[in-house]
């Protein structure tokens, strides 16, 4: 475990070195670890994402492979991005991150039910909770736990630097009380859900999507609110809040579940087709295929 806590120790110190240099210069290095990272991907994981690229767009191999070399490239600048996190704060958020739609998170509050937020991986998804927690509300973050230790332990604490709470999945009761405190539960559903999805459409093809943001939307009947972010021309970001969604609440529940599950990715596909460039194409997403080993019935929960 020594290397470990040597992994963690050497992050910090780039960090802090990263955080030393001018705007100009982080974004610059961002840029070149973006095209190494291009680089250094297994060609079997390109040929993949060029091949979902275009049958998903409908666009030739050309136009897809130079969306998967943008998409994979991004990653250098959001890397620098996280190790920046430490020079954010209340003051200067707002240069950084502007948020349109506001007035549907706001609205989503006024209910007192809590607000399930529910956004992909795209752009700098990372920046998401803690910019609308230095914004003013109370965000818990939904995560996978990392297979690496050291890894997981420094993404939790930059995740949770201003505020932001973060735990697993799977820890339902916590959600509830958390969401009867009137607070921001964010979770990002566009990767694939193996055995604990259900198979919604996605690009007219069946994906293995988790359940979680429906079934406990119905269950304590809240509302949800989509939520993405996207990087402008000059390095700066939008995040954007879609209008209030609710779960319709009838005898059928995996009908229920089912319904508001396809309507949230059909928001996802949306933004997706808008902005191909900053989603992570690397991913698998239709990994799993129906009548395989997945289930109908949402994720392991007794709601």
């Amino acid at each position: 475990m020594r290397w470990q806590n040597l992994l963690y120790y050497l992050m910090k110190l780039i960090s802090k070195s990263i955080c030393m240099m001018p705007f100009t210069v982080r974004y610059n290095i961002g840029r070149v670890l973006g095209k190494l990272f291009w680089i250094i991907v297994p060609k079997k994981r390109k040929k993949m994402a060029i091949e979902n690229i275009t049958r998903s767009l409908q666009i030739d191999n050309e136009a897809a492979s130079t969306i998967a070399q943008s998409s994979v490239s991004r990653f250098g600048r959001m890397f620098v991005e996280i190790l920046s996190f430490p020079l954010l704060n209340q003051s200067n958020i707002s240069q950084l991150v502007t948020i349109k739609g506001l007035e549907h998170l706001i609205e989503a509050l006024s209910y007192g039910r809590g607000v399930i937020a529910v956004g992909s991986h795209s752009s700098n998804w990372e920046l998401l909770g803690p910019a609308i927690t230095l914004y003013g509300f109370q965000v818990t973050l939904v995560v996978q736990k990392q297979n690496n230790k050291a890894m997981n332990q420094f993404i939790n604490e930059y995740r949770s630097m201003f505020g932001t709470h973060v735990i697993y999945k799977n820890r339902v009761r916590e959600l509830l009380r958390i969401l009867g405190r009137n607070e921001i539960i964010g979770l990002l559903m566009d990767q694939d859900a193996g055995s604990d999805g259900v198979y919604v459409d996605f690009f007219a093809v069946p994906a293995s999507t988790a359940a979680g943001a429906a079934v406990l939307a119905r269950f304590n009947n809240t509302p949800i609110v989509p939520v993405f972010i996207t990087e402008t021309a000059d390095g700066t970001y939008n995040i954007i809040f879609n209008k209030t969604m609710w779960v319709e609440k009838t005898a059928y529940r995996e009908a229920d579940v089912f319904a508001t599950t396809q309507q949230l990715t059909h928001f996802i596909q949306k933004h997706v087709h808008e902005f191909p460039h900053e989603w992570f194409w690397l991913h698998n997403r239709w990994k799993h295929k129906p009548g395989c080993c997945v289930t109908t019935n949402g994720e392991n929960t007794s709601l």
